[in-house]
């Protein structure tokens, strides 16, 4: 007796999934308010014509709200890629604006992998009418092939943990990266760059977004998703069947081999359809009304609280659904150790745009799940609709953050803004006023993620180098962008016409922002290229910048060598110091002082010391001297005498004297030190 599955197919588990004992592929599509699905296969040299199409009937195949079916392999014609056509009712009023297209041929979302036909034009998805021959289409394929694991071990950093922001494309696609050419900007020439990533000390890398988006839309970045479950094809050298998808999981292999994590930077709170005048790809001509959020609005039925058009429901279970079988596809098939989430803020929007400030339900839904519990998870705590949830009020409590404070007020503090020394101790301390450890909420320092810059906004020589932004190649009029990055130019606007003594000062200011970033509790985040002073020409928004604008000039890494070893050794003495980095904030551990004895925390103060004991940890003891005035200032040592301690760093001095070996520290012989105006000291006293 036949199953009723293999006459009707199963509505579990969603997308398409071959069924080897029947030789036979499942399809299971959520639609809730569609009238009539139709299942559309085709051969890989005819993406006009399908070879075989199926008509699902509700009576049989839908169960609840999945349409579902099983087709036998031999009645596929050869198929090699897949899609749907749907048809349903009109827009019927508030909260369900239906975009049903019965000529669209739409993308499943739980696809493994997307191909783009030669003649996929994404004009033709936009606006009414018929899209065949230029759609994206589905692999007739899981993409879930053996691949040789081999003894793949998620390595787990936490102390040591350093997180280094990249974009694959751009990471290795200028032709001075020293990638092979048919590698560049791939995921296999990251591979290749692996020993440089092991040579700087980088334990964790945060990928930009690598899901499938649309080719022909424009952001470079990727923060424009078409699908959820597969790669990016264009990041891949090899691209036949499931290329993309192997050379992805050899990157990871390859990671993990050299004991580096890797963590997706992903986009669940919107897609690339965008509002009503975007294009249907997948989602709105599925069930427009159940993915995204819908205002009462049929002039502008989309709720915007993304920035970019439309806003996923994950209020909605079928769309949490889905987002946590994307999490586990990623974690599970390939083998990612984390997630940093887009706009995290969206995720505690109610149905009518209000926050929930208690338990969201994707929160939970992640916080219970066995695979995705335990897996590093970090929140970009706001959305582009007002929502700032960073602390206590984002509804995650186990979740690390984006410390947008920490960013804002070491850069003001280091470009020489008044009043800043009260703020500049909480940053350092761990942002305690922002994650507290008192009994209700138990925060950790290390989930305040700490960072001076990232892909948004200035890259950090940048921000030493422009006042103002130069955004003008983006094509937005120069409006685009953050207007206000808390930057200093040190005195010449740009590259033209510098004098050494400008490029000089430059470099002490990066090196005082790198200081500050690995002596300060929590967990440090580097946007790659950073550590050699990477340039965007003050660019600070090149999301549709697929050019030398974006890319990597390795030329820099030569040209600034000597910044590259002071953030290199920097990661080597945090690495070195579990004191500066502990599961609990310093507490009794910490003396503030400023140059005498007492921090002076007036308005006007530029100035502030601190010693950090480690007996605690079992390490030695730092005095920390920080002088973001314009003018040189005597400190006198506060805890123990002169000649127990040692000087490691002088932001002030050239390399190698500015960042010293170990063992090679500098003895300290007189009670006073002169900083050096906008200059950081740091001694070292060692536990006998």
């Amino acid at each position: 007796m036949s199953r009723w599955a293999s006459v009707e197919g199963s509505s579990f588990p969603l997308g398409m999934t071959w069924i080897a004992e029947e030789q036979a592929y499942n399809f299971a599509l959520y639609s809730k308010h569609a009238d009539r699905v139709t299942l559309l296969l085709y051969k890989e040299d005819n993406c006009n014509h399908p070879v075989f199409t199926y008509q699902l009937d509700y009576l049989q195949h839908k169960s609840g709200r999945v349409w579902h079916c099983r087709i036998a392999r031999h009645a596929t014609n050869e198929a090699r890629y897949y899609a749907y056509m749907i048809d349903g009712p009109e827009p019927n009023g508030r909260y369900e604006w239906h975009h049903f297209d019965p000529q669209k041929v739409l993308l499943d979302p739980y696809a493994r992998a997307v191909f783009f036909p030669p003649t996929f034009d994404r004009q033709a998805a936009i606006g009414p009418g018929s899209n065949v021959g230029k759609a994206p289409l589905g692999l007739l394929s899981s993409c879930e092939d053996v691949f040789d694991w081999g003894r793949d071990k998620r390595p787990q950093h936490e102390a040591d943990a350093i997180i280094y922001e990249l974009h694959v494309k751009a990471f290795t696609n200028h032709p001075h990266s020293g990638v092979r050419p048919d590698e560049r900007g791939t995921y296999a020439g990251l591979i290749e760059k692996i020993p440089y990533l092991k040579e700087l000390g980088i334990t964790v890398v945060e990928l930009m977004p690598v899901f499938q988006y649309d080719p022909q839309e424009g952001n470079a970045w990727g923060y424009m998703p078409l699908n959820f479950f597969a790669p990016h094809h264009a990041y891949a050298a090899n691209t036949p069947t499931c290329g993309q998808h192997h050379e992805f999981r050899a990157l990871v292999k390859a990671l993990h081999e050299a004991d580096i994590e890797v963590v997706l930077d992903v986009v669940y709170n919107h897609t690339v359809e965008g509002n009503q005048a975007g294009p249907v790809y997948s989602f709105k001509g599925i069930d427009n009304s159940t993915y995204y959020f819908i205002s009462d609005k049929p002039w502008d039925p989309y709720a915007n609280f993304s920035g970019t058009g439309n806003t996923l429901n994950c209020v909605n279970r079928y769309v949490r659904t889905i987002i946590l079988d994307s999490m586990r596809h990623w974690v599970r098939d390939m083998h990612v150790d984390g997630f940093r989430f887009d706009l995290a803020s969206i995720f505690a929007r109610n149905e009518d745009g209000s926050l929930n400030w208690d338990i969201p339900p994707l929160f939970s839904d992640i916080a219970s799940d066995p695979d995705l519990a335990n897996v590093r998870l970090i929140a970009e705590p706001w959305d582009a609709a007002g929502a700032y949830q960073l602390g206590r009020s984002l509804p995650a409590l186990r979740w690390a953050q984006w410390n947008g404070r920490f960013r804002d007020e070491v850069r003001r503090f280091v470009k020489g803004d008044p009043g800043l020394v009260p703020s500049l101790m909480s940053r350092l301390y761990g942002s305690d006023d922002l994650f507290p450890d008192d009994r209700l909420h138990a925060f950790r320092p290390f989930q305040s993620l700490n960072y001076i810059t990232s892909h948004d906004g200035f890259t950090l020589y940048d921000l030493v180098a422009y006042n103002h932004k130069r955004n003008w190649a983006n094509g937005h009029q120069n409006t685009d962008g953050p207007t206000d990055n808390y930057s200093w130019n040190c005195g010449v606007e740009g590259d033209e016409h510098i004098l050494p003594e400008v490029t000089r000062l430059r470099k002490q200011q990066v090196k005082n922002f790198c200081c500050l970033l690995f002596l300060s509790n929590g967990t440090p985040m580097v946007r790659a290229g950073d550590e050699f002073m990477q340039t965007q020409q003050g660019n600070s928004n090149p999301y549709n910048q697929d050019n030398a604008i974006a890319w990597l000039d390795w030329d820099r890494l030569q040209q600034n060598r000597d910044i590259f070893r002071f953030f290199q050794r920097m990661i080597a003495f945090r690495k070195a110091h579990p004191s500066l980095c502990r599961s609990r904030f310093w507490r009794e551990d910490i003396r503030w002082y400023g140059v005498g004895p007492a921090v002076d925390l007036s308005y006007h103060s530029h100035s502030v010391a601190f010693c950090l004991h480690g007996a605690s940890q079992q390490d030695d003891d730092f005095y920390v001297m920080i002088n973001a005035y314009w003018e040189d200032l005597a400190f006198t040592i506060q805890d123990g005498a002169a000649n127990q301690w040692r000087r490691v760093i002088d932001t002030s001095l050239d390399s190698p004297q500015d960042c010293r070996e170990p063992g090679a520290e500098l003895p300290i012989t007189a009670q006073h030190l002169v900083v050096k105006a906008r200059s950081i000291v740091v001694l070292l006293r060692s536990q006998v």
